[in-house]
């Protein structure tokens, strides 16, 4: 099998960290609308996060299964990078999830 060229491992990994950080960039807006009271762009927002991180995840996926298929993966500083900001989306993703929530439940709160 061939390796990566430089040039393309550089840009997978910058396509994961982009990913991410779009992912990251819309999970808080979306935490920014929802303390407004604002859940309907809060969901969008979430739904921009959600594909973002599918985005990111795709590139991940493709390169996993070309390092199952014998492909060598160089390992580098940057790219263990990407995937640590992958995962602070994730991980992001979800707690913003929850805190959505939970100010949905306050503004009904305090609407009563």
């Amino acid at each position: 099998m061939v390796d990566f060229t430089e040039e393309e491992l550089e840009e997978i990994i910058f396509s994961i960290v982009a990913y991410a950080g779009e992912a990251k960039g819309c999970a808080h807006q979306a935490l920014a609308f929802a303390e407004e009271g604002k859940f309907d762009e809060a969901e969008e927002c979430m739904k921009e996060c959600d594909a973002a991180v599918l985005k990111a995840h795709h590139v991940q996926t493709d390169m996993i299964q070309k390092e199952a298929g014998g492909q060598k993966i160089p390992l580098s500083i940057v790219f263990v990078h990407a995937q640590d900001h992958l995962m602070t989306a994730l991980s992001e993703r979800e707690l913003i999830k929850k805190m959505i929530k939970l100010n949905k439940r306050l503004f009904a709160l305090e609407n009563k």
